[in-house]
């Protein structure tokens, strides 16, 4: 596998571009790669690649939009479908705009539905912000590069707008996850990064509830993602209590993925 490929990792569910995988179909978006659950109305992951070069000066394209190459037949999720005026839950990237602003065409691949899960509000705009600005600043600059994979599972999310959580929106063509989770390896730039990644490579980890009330969008608040770190052995134990086989690093040798899988991430 060439070096930069938004997998390079591994597929993580053994996603597959076939439409008879309609809980695990592979998208391949150029900008990123993702596993789309038809019945679910949201990615189990998404995987992309990220460096400086990613980073540039186009503006946030807000055009949110189905995705129109599902196959014949599926719902396509639209981008009125959630709006959070009304659920108060918002539009949550999984491949996230700032990661994405090397042109207008790469960031306005971001605003696809197919590349959005409903968020919690204070989540979105709190920690997980918090995170992506982490990952692009402390983590990338202009010397790293980092391989990232973003997902979720279960069902029942809370709102801002809610008593209590809701488990699905759009007449039930939306599921809201219960947990939002994000796995990043992060290596200096280079070539023949699959040979380079080795059991001392910095791994990030984090796997967080989608529960508005947990969260604040404070600069207090915004490093709240430290409270959630975890391993991915652990976060793979859950996703599989959940119904999602999640096998991480599945490129890299099995010695070195497990040594990666049990380390968690120190600030």
């Amino acid at each position: 596998m060439t070096d930069n490929n938004n997998m390079l990792p591994g597929n993580p569910t053994m996603a597959m571009p076939d439409s008879t995988f309609e809980n695990n179909y592979l998208l391949n978006q150029t900008y990123y790669i993702a596993a789309y659950s038809r019945s679910r109305g949201i990615p189990v992951w998404t995987s992309w690649h990220l460096e400086s070069g990613d980073i540039g000066g186009a503006g946030r394209q807000d055009n949110f939009r189905p995705y129109p190459y599902l196959p014949v037949g599926w719902y396509q999720v639209n981008a009125g479908s959630y709006k959070g005026s009304v659920t108060g839950f918002d539009r949550g990237h999984n491949c996230p705009s700032g990661d994405r602003t090397s042109s207008q065409t790469a960031n306005g691949s971001t605003f696809y539905m197919t590349n959005m899960i409903p968020q919690a509000s204070s989540l979105n705009q709190g920690p997980w912000e918090g995170l992506e600005d982490y990952i692009r600043t402390s983590l990338i600059g202009s010397s790293q590069e980092a391989y990232i994979i973003m997902g979720s599972f279960g069902s029942g999310g809370l709102s801002a707008n809610q008593a209590d959580t809701a488990s699905t929106l759009d007449s039930g063509r939306i599921t809201v996850p219960a947990k939002v989770w994000k796995v990043v390896l992060v290596l200096p730039k280079g070539n023949n990064d699959l040979s380079r990644i080795n059991a001392n490579t910095a791994v990030l980890t984090v796997n967080m509830p989608n529960i508005n009330t947990l969260y604040s969008t404070t600069a207090t608040g915004k490093k709240e993602w430290q409270n959630y770190l975890t391993t991915i052995d652990a976060l793979e134990a859950e996703a599989r209590l959940h119904g999602v086989p999640l096998r991480l690093l599945s490129n890299i040798p099995p010695a070195i993925a497990s040594a990666l899988k049990s380390k968690r991430y120190k600030p």
